[in-house]
């Protein structure tokens, strides 16, 4: 399998000595800048691991909502994608060959994980044709549609579970494990971003050295064979529920549908309704 060009999505929340959400991952966060140089210390521990793989082209998009990269300390043999003008895929095309995660965190509601959620703290659950997936997974199902393997994550040990589950041949590297026992689904949004905050972490001068091993095997597995497509099948529907927050008060849920592209359904406007 050719692995030349590599698309590494990153997200600040699955990164080795990140705490919580408001002091960490949130722009007005006193720890906020502190995070953005963890995560980004860890991107290039995965761009040296690939390029020694043999990668001779990275581009790092930045997935964190607030922004999660420090442009001036990320290893300069990359380019930078900060920005998706254009919705899903996210900019990625069938110019690369490969798809890697950096900072993942698990789907919203997995027990076990730490600052889980998808898109937002107000989502529960995210399933396309009935399988539940979070930020990942909505970018896996995107590449499967181009034919894009996707090869390695990083991040909690429930994201790195996740994964594997989803995507079977995945080389993955947990830098820490959440603490917390249940999903939380019963909980609203505000008392949701304070669930699963407590996790035992990997030093990040260690996690980095295993990261950038990860990405080796990640190339040299994949240079051996073609792994990391899921299976798709057409027509594709997407389920939201939400959590009650300060403006809805009760549970709701948004289905929309797409005859021949998963692509197209995670492109398509949501339209919540009450959950009855």
């Amino acid at each position: 399998m050719k692995t030349d060009r590599i698309y590494i999505m990153t997200d600040l929340e699955g990164v080795a000595g990140v705490e919580n959400f408001e002091q960490w991952c949130f722009t007005k966060g006193r720890y906020y800048d502190r995070a953005r140089a963890l995560l980004t210390a860890e991107i290039n521990a995965a761009v040296k691991g690939f390029f020694a793989g043999g990668a001779k082209s990275i581009v790092v998009s930045d997935g964190h909502g607030d922004g999660g990269v420090d442009p001036e300390t990320i290893d300069p043999k990359v380019e930078l994608l900060r920005g998706w003008p254009n919705g899903w895929p996210l900019e990625l095309d069938k110019s690369f060959d490969a798809v890697a995660f950096v900072g993942q965190h698990a789907k919203a509601s997995t027990v076990g994980a730490h600052l889980a959620h998808t898109q937002s703290l107000h989502w529960i659950d995210c399933t396309v044709n009935g399988v539940s997936i979070g930020e990942f997974g909505q970018v896996v199902v995107c590449a499967s549609e181009l034919g894009i393997p996707v090869i390695f994550g990083c991040g909690d040990l429930a994201f790195t579970k996740e994964a594997q589950a989803l995507v079977p041949g995945i080389e993955t590297v947990a830098v820490k494990r959440g603490l917390r026992q249940d999903n939380g689904i019963d909980l609203n949004e505000r008392d949701y971003t304070r669930h699963n905050a407590g996790a035992i972490h990997v030093p990040p001068v260690r996690a980095r050295k295993l990261i950038e091993a990860g990405a080796k095997r990640a190339m040299a597995r994949a240079k051996k064979g073609r792994y990391g497509i899921v299976p798709l099948k057409a027509p594709f529907e997407r389920v939201v529920t939400y959590r009650p927050n300060d403006e809805f008060k009760t549970k709701r849920i948004s289905r929309e549908t797409h005859p021949t592209s998963v692509i197209g359904v995670l492109n398509m406007p949501f339209d919540p309704k009450p959950l009855t």
